[in-house]
C-alpha cells in the first residue's frame, strides 16, 4: 500500500500531531514507532525531521532522552494538523489511544523492591486510580527473587490482588 505522507513537512507536521496527544514526554523509539504509520515514512527521514523540530524549537530533548512539545511546536501543529490525511490521522489516533492507556496504566500500577539493612527484602504495591490511592501495600520478602516474583505478578494484574485482599477481609468468619 502506498503512503499519503509525501515529504519531510508532511513529516515534521505528523511528529506534531503525535506530540500533542501524548499524555507524557516520551522516547525517540515510542515517537518513532507512533509516526510509522504510513508506508511513505522511512526511520532517516523521521530522524532527519525529529531532529530538526527539535532544533527549531517546536520540541525539546530531556537529559533522559524524552521529547516534549513546546507551545511553539502546539501552536504550528495546530494549524497545520488539516493538511494531514483524514486516514493517517484516524490512524496515529488508534495508535496514540494504545499508548496513551499504556502510560496511564503505568501511572497507575507500580511496585518496587527494596533491600533492607536485615538482608530482608520490602515490596511495596501500589494502585491508584482517578480519584487517589486503592492500594498502598508493602511485604517483607525474604529474598529479592521472591520480592521481583510478587512485585512482577501485582504489576501484571493488580486488579485480582485486590479482589482477593477484599474477599479475605469482608469474608464471614468460619
Amino acid at each position: 500500500m502506498p503512503g499519503f505522507i509525501q515529504d519531510k513537512l508532511e513529516i515534521k507536521f505528523l511528529i506534531l500531531y503525535i506530540a500533542a496527544r501524548i499524555e507524557e514526554p516520551a522516547p525517540f523509539d515510542a515517537i518513532l514507532d507512533l509516526t510509522l504509520c504510513d508506508d511513505a515514512i522511512d526511520y532517516f527521514d523521521f530522524s532527519d525531521c525529529l531532529a530538526d523540530l527539535v532544533r527549531t524549537g517546536h520540541l525539546t530533548i530531556s537529559a533522559s532522552g524524552l521529547y516534549a512539545l513546546t507551545d511553539k511546536g502546539r501552536r504550528n501543529g495546530a494549524a497545520c494538523e488539516s493538511s494531514l490525511p483524514y486516514s493517517i490521522r484516524q490512524r496515529c489516533d488508534k495508535n496514540l489511544e494504545e499508548w496513551n492507556r499504556k502510560l496511564l496504566r503505568r501511572r497507575q500500577v507500580k511496585a518496587s523492591v527494596e533491600q533492607r539493612p536485615n538482608g530482608t527484602y520490602t515490596v511495596r504495591l501500589q494502585l491508584t486510580d482517578d480519584k487517589g490511592g486503592v492500594i498502598d501495600l508493602k511485604l517483607m520478602m525474604v529474598d529479592q527473587a521472591q520480592a521481583k516474583a510478587v512485585a512482577k505478578r501485582f504489576q501484571e494484574a493488580p486488579q485480582k490482588l485486590y479482589g482477593r485482599i477484599i474477599q479475605a477481609l469482608t469474608a464471614e468468619n468460619e
